[in-house]
């Protein structure tokens, strides 16, 4: 530039396109790598038996469709050889009548793609800071990074079960994270929480970690706000069932909510709460109950004394990926898919990226919950091997719950000093 000349400004409009068509075509190549790699996944599932295809989702639709005939939601079972019964709150059988009116195939790829778009949605939210950190330097650095995220949180065990099943789970932690992350939510914050809670019980955790982070001496005001919303949400959803099927949500409040086994066997591998790996030891009811309760007062009180902890310092993320285990320590049962709320977990460890130790943790967990580990321990137990298949294969079979244990203790107590030790090195 020569002396005395004025330096050119680009305009922010012209900026702007630049910035688009440098993105655009890098958002157009990741949607193709994500369906690429998701392809094989949905394929299998979706053109599997059809005894054996998205069973969960079934048992969603002939929900919607028993509201629809006027018949008692949970009295129906589904078709040989699943023979499944309705468990959810009643709010989630008026929610599945639209599921209804759609054709059984129809439905099947509606709600497998739902399933992308809400992952989609929980793997913005939970890496955030990355994807940003990244976009900052190159624009079309982001999107490519997404779609790398986007694939190896699908192919978690936890995800995959969620296409399998036709699962609910990864919508709920969309909801749940896109309540607590979004910087200026254009709905009241609660809302969501609310929602998810009405239509499945396990983010009620949520309502626990609003309380907390919205009561003490550093209390918030808007968490406190958001509590009220929540509540009110949950208790208006949950009380709409009385007004519209009344038998059959005094049925569920009353009778069917207080039978573990509508659910399935709570003994089996893929309930991996606490509870359900101490009843796989088969000690006495009255003892594995007494010891469930204490175990849930111990982590229940650190967990959210620490995910308290970490919205207090400003790292909210870490603090809705603690409450998230909570949903699935601390419930009566907790299946595999359950802990789709893994990626939140991930997201967390990995931060902005900054942080190579973080990485590799993240890399290894993300490992740890992509290899179906539970039932190698099923597979050693059945060996009948002296010692080593009645206690290694014990502790193998309860992996994912041990691991989400594990997991606390690494975003409650570790993570933090890790943060600490990055501020005070050179």
């Amino acid at each position: 530039m020569k002396t005395g000349e004025v330096p050119t400004v680009e305009p922010t409009a012209a900026k702007a396109v630049r910035r688009w068509r440098s993105w655009l075509p890098a958002a157009a190549f990741a949607v193709l790598v994500v369906v690429a790699a998701a392809a094989p996944l949905v394929g299998y599932w979706l053109f599997n038996a059809d005894d054996q295809r998205l069973v969960d989702l079934d048992v969603y639709r002939t929900g919607g469709q028993a509201v629809l005939d006027g018949r008692p939601v949970y009295d129906f079972i589904t078709p040989a050889p699943q023979l499944l019964p309705f468990t959810y709150p009643p709010v989630a059988a008026l929610l599945a009548v639209p599921l209804a009116w759609m054709s059984w195939v129809e439905a099947q790829w509606v709600w497998t793609a739902g399933v992308f778009l809400a992952l989609a949605l929980a793997v913005r939210y939970a890496f955030r800071p990355l994807l940003e950190r990244t976009g900052q330097s190159r624009d079309w650095a982001a999107p490519l990074l997404f779609a790398v995220l986007m694939v190896a949180c699908t192919y978690l065990m936890p995800i995959r079960d969620q296409v399998r099943f036709g699962q609910v789970d990864i919508l709920l932690v969309a909801l749940c994270l896109a309540d607590c992350l979004a910087r200026r939510p254009w709905w009241p914050r609660g809302l969501l929480i609310g929602i998810a809670t009405a239509v499945k019980l396990t983010p009620g955790v949520f309502l626990i970690y609003l309380l907390v982070t919205s009561w003490g001496r550093d209390h918030d005001k808007g968490q406190r706000q958001a509590l009220y919303v929540a509540v009110l949400t949950a208790g208006l959803l949950s009380v709409l069932p009385f007004l519209v099927i009344p038998q059959d949500a005094a049925q569920f409040w009353f009778s069917a909510l207080l039978d573990n086994g509508r659910v399935g066997a709570n003994t089996a591998t893929t309930n991996q709460s606490m509870r359900g790996m101490l009843l796989r030891l088969y000690w006495p009811e009255p003892l594995s109950t007494l010891l469930w309760a204490a175990l849930v007062a111990v982590v229940g009180w650190y967990g959210f004394r620490r995910a308290k902890e970490a919205y207090a310092a400003g790292d909210t993320p870490t603090a809705v990926a603690l409450a998230a285990l909570m949903a699935v320590l601390l419930s009566p049962v907790a299946w595999i898919h359950h802990l789709a709320w893994v990626v939140v977990v991930l997201g967390a460890l990995v931060g902005a990226g900054r942080d190579r130790v973080r990485l590799l943790v993240a890399a290894g967990v993300w490992l740890y919950y992509v290899v179906p580990i539970p039932w190698y321990g099923v597979t050693i137990r059945a060996a009948e091997i002296p010692v080593v298949s009645p206690v290694i294969g014990r502790i193998v079979q309860n992996a994912f719950g041990l691991g989400a244990l594990g997991l606390v203790w690494l975003l409650g107590s570790w993570l933090p000093r890790r943060r600490e030790r990055g501020r005070a090195g050179p």
